[in-house]
């Protein structure tokens, strides 16, 4: 009996290079010994991208698409992917071209013949990609993998192939703040890594600015570390301890040399820093609460608008 592999592909504003994606995915999935569907999830696109998976979907029953009521985020688009999808293996891949298809065969057959678990991907460079953002995802990765349980790669990427029990376990992680990244650490299972070239966009343009990266690190590292309460914890004990040191001092500088003429600008940029620092740890703690007053509403990750079978 032949496998089942589920291609799940997020979309957003990808009517360019969604047939793209599409004809060079056949052209390898046709050539392997295994069944194929595809789950396109559209995450309230405001071009044609829907109406380009129902052309698919009309003329190839494999093809298979999931349209949300608004913009929910790539997680969600995943996370719905995930939990709609029915094959004995699902791959997470973009449709932008930057997750090669030509990869597929060489990861199926180190599932099946090579004794992994799973396959996933990270670039070898970061070639085209502007130096600033480089260096701070490089940064990224060093910090949460000291801060946190997960095991996550420099330059991994969320292409990669899953068996069914790692699936299963990623859906009943059903948290509303998700950062696959580290979830896909979190869970294990024996992991082969594949690096490729960094490829770029067939077309279009991506959907990721400098910002929007920004807050998914921070989303990253609030998920999966309390590393940031226990620091902000210390620096407040440290400035405890500097306070008592300080009023020590000038108590005893006092009683030896009377009251010296004090300057009102150091007091004052004292006091800023000082308050600054207690906004800052507050600012923290808030990070966290504003996650767990999310988890605690337990909304929905996603609303399907329109798909073209029904949600599992």
């Amino acid at each position: 009996m032949r496998d089942k592999i589920s291609l799940i592909v997020p979309c957003y504003n990808e009517q360019e290079v969604l047939p793209i994606f599409y004809e060079e995915t056949i052209k390898v999935i046709d050539k392997m010994d295994a069944d194929f569907e595809f789950i396109f999830v559209d995450d309230g696109s405001k071009d044609n991208t829907i109406l380009i998976m129902r052309e698919l979907a009309a003329k190839d029953e494999r093809v298979n698409y999931y349209s949300f009521s608004r913009n929910f985020g790539k997680e969600a688009a995943m996370y719905a992917g995930l939990c709609n999808a029915t094959g004995d293996w699902c791959v997470i891949m973009d449709s932008d071209m930057q997750d090669p298809p030509s990869l597929l065969p060489e990861m199926y057959h180190a599932v099946k013949h090579e004794g992994y678990d799973t396959v996933a991907t990270c670039r070898e460079t970061r070639a085209g990609e502007p130096p600033i953002r480089s260096f701070f995802a490089r940064k990224f990765y060093k910090l949460i993998n000291k801060i946190s349980d997960s095991d996550i790669k420099d330059g991994a990427r969320d292409f990669r192939m899953m068996p069914r029990k790692m699936v299963d376990s990623i859906i009943a992680m059903g948290e509303y703040n998700r950062f696959s990244k580290g979830i896909f650490g979190w869970v294990g299972f024996k992991t082969k890594w594949i690096p490729y070239e960094n490829v770029e966009r067939a077309a279009g343009t991506t959907k990721w600015s400098f910002w929007k990266l920004f807050k998914y690190s921070l989303d990253g590292i609030v998920n999966f570390s309390s590393a940031p309460l226990h620091i902000s914890s210390w620096i407040g004990i440290i400035f405890c301890i500097i306070s008592v040191i300080g009023t020590i001092f000038f108590f005893v500088r006092r009683l030896a040399f009377g009251d010296p003429v004090t300057g009102w600008a150091s007091t004052a940029c004292l006091i800023t820093f000082i308050g600054g620092v207690q906004l800052f740890c507050i600012g923290v703690l808030g990070q966290y609460l504003a996650r767990m007053y999310l988890e605690t509403k337990n909304r929905p990750q996603y609303i399907i608008r329109e798909s073209n079978r029904k949600e599992k």
